[in-house]
């Protein structure tokens, strides 16, 4: 009999500001370090108000992680002190690996007012985080979109369902990065690894996320699963719209200030120092 896996627990995104003044909500971050290992920090950033998001993320450093910008709807201009520019739009994902050390900025644009988007960081094991940093830009139309039983429909940026493999690639972690929709009165069952961990965010409408069905989650919570060989999620009267994420845990020490991860105390001192005296950014071979 397939194990499916029960909730562990579930968390409630909270408002909060970050950047320049961009106000948005964070699903998860610091304060459950190391318990989600190997993510560290899921942000939604999706307002209809732009006097929310226009402040965006001036220049800033990132090192030991990796920062995954997933947008549906809207615009975000990037730029960083390598050369690299460009503008991630509705559908677009930004898998950027800081590795050594990266200086960029992320400035949300106005477009037509609405904004729809999430980051995620995923932590780098410690024989990883000084690589050469990188990016691995996707087009929505690159991102395949399955369907099962003609319902259920899933976008699979990231991981392999029914022989279809998401876009990116060559992750440390080996994630699972889904995006998926359940119609009303519909389940969906999904195998999964077990001892990776594994979320659910609910990003629009509400559904059951155990067998039991005793409880239905909404927009703006996440779903933390046990382990076990699958999970299992049933749409109520209302449609459920989910990222689905998982990871090979690394378990190893975290230190952590700011957008910097390393693994210990002295790293950290390190990167900021080498930040302030403009050795942050190492040679690119």
């Amino acid at each position: 009999m397939v194990n499916v896996r029960k909730i562990e627990g579930v968390l409630e995104s909270k408002p909060t500001i970050e950047g320049a003044g961009v106000r948005l909500h964070r699903v998860f971050g610091y304060n459950e370090v190391p318990r989600l290992d190997p993510f560290l920090l899921l942000d939604d950033f999706s307002s209809d108000n732009p006097d929310e998001y226009l402040p965006g993320f001036p220049l800033h450093p990132h090192r030991g992680i990796e920062t995954v910008t997933y947008m549906l709807h809207g615009e975000v201009k990037h730029g960083d002190s390598i050369g690299n520019s460009g503008i991630i739009e509705g559908g677009d994902v930004q898998w950027m690996t800081a590795g050594s050390g990266i200086i960029h900025s992320e400035m949300p644009q106005k477009g037509d007012g609405r904004l729809t988007g999430f980051q995620l960081w995923v932590n780098l094991p410690a024989s990883q985080k000084m690589m050469p940093p990188r990016y691995q830009d996707v087009k929505g139309s690159e991102i395949p979109e399955i369907r099962l039983n003609n319902s259920v429909s899933i976008r699979v940026i990231c991981g392999e369902l029914e022989g279809t493999k998401g876009p990116v690639g060559d992750i440390v972690v080996d994630p699972e990065y889904l995006n998926v929709t359940v119609p009303p009165l519909t389940e969906f069952r999904h195998s999964v690894k077990l001892g990776y961990k594994v979320l659910a965010y609910v990003y629009d409408g509400e559904g059951y996320f155990d067998m039991e069905k005793e409880k239905l989650y909404h927009s703006g919570q996440l779903v933390i699963f046990d382990n076990g060989e699958c999970v299992e999620i049933n749409a109520g009267e209302k449609a459920v719209r989910f990222l689905l994420i998982s990871g090979k845990p690394i378990e190893e020490p975290v230190a952590w200030y700011g957008p910097i991860v390393m693994n210990t105390e002295q790293q950290l001192r390190v990167a900021f120092e080498e930040y302030q005296n403009g050795t942050f950014i190492k040679p690119q071979k």
